[in-house]
């Protein structure tokens, strides 16, 4: 089970050029189907397996060693924002550095990484509608999850006017940044213009989730969590669902966002209703 989930993602790297962020996204992404119990045995392995390579100094550290193993569905499942929890949450963004971030997960359900590997070429903000195409979900390993995840998705009102300050803000850290700044296109940076690591990213979320009242224990995927939840309230089926995340089938939908897909089924009461009439019936 362990070696299975490791070598399709981890196992695609040479380990001189294995990271921390590349760990941290690969447990992550484990958390969201896989027991606490199955991810720390997995993440236990890996390390045991580095620590084999630092003994015959193959590798110079440990880079899994570094990561926190994730709790998973058994110990604390993902769970969503309400609807007054995402509006204050939308709220609590104004001014903050990671505010556009929060904004753009929350209200397009992209997943984290393709947050973080956004490029400005993938975003339109004139077309009608107004738009973002997600090319490039790069998992641990380099490819993109299913050919559904390469999506393009409209852009809410509130997502567009968001980029667009942005945009501004980001033309003038480049200003402060001089020489210092490096350009890849990447719609969200560090100071410098480089890649956010996750972790940078869950610290700027938990100030935006503290502020809002909500306290600071939210977990990124979560905004994802809470995209699907407010759809599902909303009356949006699974099917459409499915595709606006990015998944090959509803039925990954259902299981991985189990606790946000509202699970009533009302065909049969209606149609029962509709025979029979509406508990008119004398016994």
């Amino acid at each position: 089970m362990a070696e299975n989930q490791i070598k399709p993602k981890i196992g695609n790297y040479r380990l001189k050029d294995l990271r921390a962020e590349h760990v941290d996204l690969w447990l992550d992404e484990l958390a969201e189907t896989l027991a606490t119990k199955t991810i720390v045995q997995i993440h236990n392995l890996l390390t045991r397996a580095i620590r084999m390579a630092e003994k015959r100094e193959l590798v110079g550290r440990n880079v899994s060693a570094l990561c926190e193993t994730p709790h998973g569905q058994e110990g604390r499942p993902s769970t969503s924002l309400t609807l007054d929890q995402a509006v204050a949450v939308l709220k609590a963004c104004d001014g903050e550095k990671f505010g556009a971030y929060v904004i753009t997960s929350l209200l397009t359900g992209i997943r984290p990484e393709e947050a973080r590997k956004l490029l400005w070429e993938a975003v339109d903000l004139r077309g009608k509608p107004p738009s973002i195409s997600v090319l490039r979900a790069d998992r641990v390993g380099g490819d993109t999850k299913t050919k559904k995840s390469r999506r393009a998705l409209a852009l809410p009102a509130l997502v567009v006017d968001e980029l667009k300050r942005h945009r501004v803000r980001q033309k003038t850290q480049r200003l402060l940044a001089g020489e210092a700044w490096q350009e890849h296109g990447l719609v969200f940076t560090r100071d410098d213009g480089t890649l956010l690591d996750p972790m940078r990213v869950l610290r700027g979320l938990r100030v935006i989730t503290k502020k809002a009242g909500i306290g600071s224990r939210w977990k990124v995927r979560e905004l994802r969590h809470s995209f699907v939840s407010i759809l599902s309230d909303g009356d949006v089926s699974v099917e459409r669902i499915a595709d606006l995340v990015g998944h090959s089938t509803p039925n990954t939908t259902q299981t991985v966002y189990r606790h946000q897909i509202r699970p009533v089924i009302v065909h049969g009461a209606e149609t029962m209703d509709a025979v029979f009439g509406k508990g008119d019936q004398t016994g």
